[in-house]
Parts: C-alpha cells; sequence; structure tokens
C-alpha cells in the first residue's frame, strides 16, 4: 500500500465526507495541510481577514450544506478569536468541525509563547473536543463529524498536534458521514401527547429549528389545516410556514410580539414542534400556567412549577406528527378570519412609510428586487428584529441569521459563505453600521473571491436597540452613537465599491445595478433609526 502523510490523509478525508471550503488564518503548523489542500481536487482553503470571520462562514456552510463546515485557528489568539463563530456553530445548531494547531505532547503543559489548553477553551464552546493520532486521523475526524451532525447539530473541536502533519502514515479514507438516528418516540409518550392534543380546545403549533432540520413543513402544514390551528415560529424557523398562509401568526421574540402575543395569549395548550429554547425560553412568552406539548429530538427545558408539561416525546418528530394527523379532522376553536386580520394589521405597520427612509421601507424595496429563490443574511441589531418579522421567507435557508448565539458581524461572512456554497444563487446581506465595523475585514475576502453579492450597510449612526433602551430607563443616550453624523466613508472599501441611496427611489436603483455586478457591492442606505422605537422591543408576555 502506498504511503502517505497525516496532512493528506486530513485533507482528503475532509473532502470525502463533503467539505469544499476550509476558512482560517494560516500558520506555520498548518502548512502541510496547505499543501494537501492546494494539490487535492474538490477542496479550497479561503484564506479569511479574521478567524471570528472564518467560524461564521464554515457554520453557514454546515447549515447549506448539511456537511460540517470547517474552520481553522492557530495557537492562542489563533484560536480565541475563531472561539466567536464556533460558539455560535453549537448555539444556532450547526454542523462544525473546528481545527486548530495544538502543542505536541511534551510540551502540553509547559509554559511556551502562544500556548493555552485549547482542549479547555472549546469544551464549553463545543459538543465534544478531540485531538488526532497520527495512526488515527481519519476516525477521529470522522467521529467529530458524526457527532457535529447528530441530535441538535453543533461544533466539534479536533486539535492537530504540531509537527504531526508531515509524518508518514498508511492511507485512511472517510466516506460520507451518516448522523445517529433519533430514537423512536416511545408509545406511552405518544399516547399522552394525542390525549393532550385532543383534550385542548385551543392548541398553537409552535415550530422551531428543530423541525427544519428533521424536514416536517409538509407534515406541520398539514397538521395546521387539518385541525385549524394558528403556527407561531421562532425566527430561525422562518419559511416553514409562508407569510401569507391562512395559519401563519407570526415570528415570536422579534419586532410587535405583543400583537403575536394577542394570539398565542388565548391558546389552552402549546404544541411546541423542534422547538428549540436557546432562541427564546418559554417563560418568556407562555402565559403562566399554559400546558406545553413537546417533540423534539431532546427533552424540553421548561420550568414545570409554571408550565405543566402535558406530553414530552423524544425523538424523531416526524412519527409524532403523524399520530396526531391521524386523529379525526375537525377544526378546533379558533377564529381564523380574525388570526387573518391581526396578521394584516402586523405587516400593516412595519409596511415602509412615507416621510423620511427608514429601514422598513428599505426592507420592501430589498425584498422586492431580490429574487425569490435568492438568499438573505443578516446581522444583529435592531434591524433583525424587523426582519424576523417582516421579511417575507419563501422557505427555509433563503434567510439566515444568528439567535441563538447573536453575534454582531456574523451578516457579511455569512454571506460569503452562502454565495461560495450556492455560486448561481443572488446572495446579499443587510448589516447594521455597528456590525457592519466588526467584520468589515472580510470584505477584502469577498473582493478576493470575486464574490458577487450585494453588502447592503443601514446607516443610522446608533447602536439602536441599546439606544431605546436606554431611554426606556430615561438614561441619557451614552456609548451608543456609531459617528457622529455621515456615511461609513470613500466611494470604496477595500476595493469594493460604495453606493449610498438616501431614498427609496435611489436604493432600488443601487441594489439593481449591485445584484448585475460581478464583484461585491455595498449599498450603503441612509436611514432614520427612530422608525424602530414603536416596532421592536415590545412586551412578548400577555
Amino acid at each position: 500500500m502506498t504511503s502517505t502523510t497525516v496532512a493528506r490523509n486530513v485533507v482528503t478525508g475532509l473532502r470525502d465526507m463533503g467539505v469544499r471550503h476550509v476558512f482560517g488564518v494560516p500558520s506555520g503548523g498548518w502548512v502541510d495541510y496547505m499543501e494537501a489542500i492546494r494539490t487535492t481536487d474538490g477542496i479550497d482553503f479561503v484564506l479569511t481577514s479574521h478567524e471570528g470571520g472564518a467560524g461564521f462562514m464554515a457554520d453557514v456552510c454546515g447549515r447549506l450544506t448539511g456537511v460540517p463546515g470547517v474552520c481553522f485557528g492557530t495557537f492562542g489568539p489563533g484560536a480565541t478569536n475563531l472561539a466567536t463563530g464556533v460558539g455560535g456553530a453549537t448555539l444556532d445548531r450547526s454542523p462544525m468541525i473546528a481545527l486548530t494547531d495544538e502543542m505536541p505532547a511534551p510540551l502540553r503543559g509547559r509554559t511556551v509563547q502562544m500556548a493555552i489548553d485549547h482542549q479547555a477553551l472549546f469544551a464549553p464552546l463545543t459538543k465534544a473536543t478531540m485531538r488526532i493520532e497520527a495512526d488515527g486521523a481519519a476516525d477521529t475526524l470522522a467521529q467529530a463529524a458524526r457527532i457535529a451532525l447528530s441530535g441538535r447539530p453543533g461544533a466539534v473541536h479536533v486539535g492537530l498536534p504540531q509537527g504531526m502533519s508531515a509524518e508518514v502514515v498508511e492511507p485512511a479514507a472517510i466516506g460520507l458521514i451518516v448522523p445517529d438516528a433519533p430514537p423512536a418516540p416511545d408509545a406511552a409518550a405518544l399516547d399522552a401527547l394525542t390525549a393532550a392534543f385532543a383534550a385542548a380546545a385551543k392548541p398553537v403549533l409552535a415550530v422551531g429549528l428543530g423541525a427544519v432540520h428533521a424536514g416536517v413543513q409538509d407534515r406541520i402544514l398539514a397538521l395546521a389545516e387539518r385541525f385549524g390551528l394558528p403556527v407561531l415560529l421562532t425566527p430561525m424557523a422562518k419559511g416553514m410556514v409562508p407569510e401569507d398562509h391562512p395559519n401563519y401568526a407570526g415570528v415570536l421574540f422579534h419586532a410587535l410580539s405583543d400583537m403575536v402575543g394577542r394570539t398565542h395569549a388565548e391558546a389552552d395548550l402549546v404544541v411546541a414542534v423542534g422547538y428549540d429554547p436557546i432562541e427564546f425560553n418559554y417563560e418568556s412568552w407562555m402565559k403562566d400556567g399554559l400546558a406545553l406539548a413537546s417533540i423534539d429530538v431532546a427533552p424540553a427545558d421548561i420550568d414545570r412549577a409554571k408550565h405543566p408539561v402535558a406530553a414530552e416525546v423524544v425523538g424523531a418528530i416526524a412519527p409524532a406528527l403523524d399520530a396526531l394527523l391521524a386523529l379525526p379532522a375537525g377544526a378546533r376553536g379558533w377564529d381564523l378570519a380574525a388570526l387573518a386580520e391581526r396578521r394584516a394589521a402586523i405587516f400593516a405597520k412595519l409596511k415602509g412609510r412615507e416621510g423620511r427612509f427608514g429601514p422598513c421601507a428599505a426592507l420592501d424595496v430589498l425584498r422586492d428586487v431580490l429574487p425569490a429563490d435568492g438568499i438573505m443574511t443578516c446581522d444583529v441589531g435592531a434591524h433583525t428584529h424587523l426582519i424576523g418579522q417582516h421579511w417575507r421567507t419563501p422557505r427555509p435557508g433563503t434567510q439566515i441569521m444568528t439567535n441563538g448565539w447573536s453575534a454582531m458581524g456574523f451578516g457579511l461572512p455569512a454571506a460569503i459563505a452562502a454565495k461560495l456554497c450556492r455560486p448561481d444563487t443572488p446572495v446579499c446581506c443587510v448589516l447594521g453600521d455597528g456590525g457592519f465595523l466588526m467584520t468589515v475585514g472580510e470584505l477584502a475576502t469577498a473582493a478576493r473571491e470575486k464574490l458577487p453579492i450585494v453588502i447592503v450597510v443601514f446607516t443610522d449612526n446608533d447602536l439602536a436597540l441599546i439606544r431605546i433602551k436606554q431611554e426606556k430607563k430615561a438614561n441619557p443616550i451614552y456609548g451608543t452613537p456609531v459617528r457622529a453624523e455621515g456615511t461609513i466613508g470613500g466611494p470604496s472599501l477595500f476595493g469594493v465599491p460604495v453606493t449610498v441611496a438616501r431614498d427609496p427611489a435611489e436604493f432600488r436603483a443601487a441594489l439593481e445595478a449591485g445584484f448585475t455586478a460581478d464583484g461585491p457591492v455595498i449599498v450603503e442606505a441612509l436611514l432614520d433609526s427612530r422608525e424602530y422605537d414603536e416596532l421592536v422591543l415590545r412586551k412578548d408576555k400577555p
């Protein structure tokens, strides 16, 4: 058998499991892996400006492809920079393998430049952390991928001991990774579920990210239609029910959540399907005493003293929905006409207004220009709360946000990864000017890769969410203005052209031109942030 090296086994193993891009900032210890990537068809290294951006990119690759995204950081500061994106993958439930340099065995625990314990660093940020051995690198990567993909997806850290990459070993292959299947639901739990559902007069469906992973959209729609049920979504489950569907009741936690709350305040049972409280814990929106029936791969995380758990089905989600669908059809006590009026009122409040150019009007224009199959990523800020409620999302994966981790700086790296994964799909991102500054260096990555993405910057010179919270406490505005006034600066940044738009017509023209460009462009919308004040941070709980 022809011999090879550890580095080549690692790289070909990643390639064969379906990895197409590895994101990061190289180190001396990474050179052999870089050379293996250069000489291996089907996998590329993408140099990022910051390891945190590399982590965000790997996160989104994992979401879109179903194959663990891969990122790399070196000792110490490389690993700590990477950790922001790694934590994001774990709490946003994206499969990832995070690779880092590690000290060789004789130096572990010694006082060495840049050295910290990477296993300890990543333990609370990942589902598992491990390191390769020369003869078992492929097996370790396969184990890491299986853990990353199984159950609630997340990140796994794998250390690469320095000096091991060039060791000569026998070739070892990795095929496509099959995640561990969730267990079949317990029969008694299914009986409790159907009994609780049958006894409820006004059950409401609360659909979360786990339902997206389970691929049960058709069952959810059928269940809602069969029994005339309102459907609430968490922000990262957007697209599971179209906004114009008669059973759509809105998105929890985001803009105008008080109006959404008028629906679930009427419920006598919440049927939670793949609901992950990492986005929004139950107690923050369910009225006290409201019962829960949970269907998910993990047990329900809820204060059981406040909310009786009428049923808890742990395991595969589809069989539980099938059990409910097998019950005799018949509308429950919901007034779907009143639900339609409430839904229309929510969207009317979120519609762009005459007068000063605001974020609602900007989102209206962008939604009109971006094709229905296009992907929009967004950053974290007040605009995210508008997007969560207002952005029409035709199917899951066409709007990408971070809500479990909620790291500012996510939006631009996410768009870069989305375009690399979907090169024929129009891609844009929406960033506040504060979040834009956190990963602005990734413009260089987008330009280097010649990626035609439209980067929309909502410039209001204001960290609006924090400013609103200051004002609610009657505190002076302090530490939240991004700059005194003006734009992000200059006709181009890192070689990426900037067009400034001051009204909807200018914004539309700039977007239409941007989507025909052959590289990245920035469209800066100068907006009035005061529009957020009456729309976001409303009461979630009745």
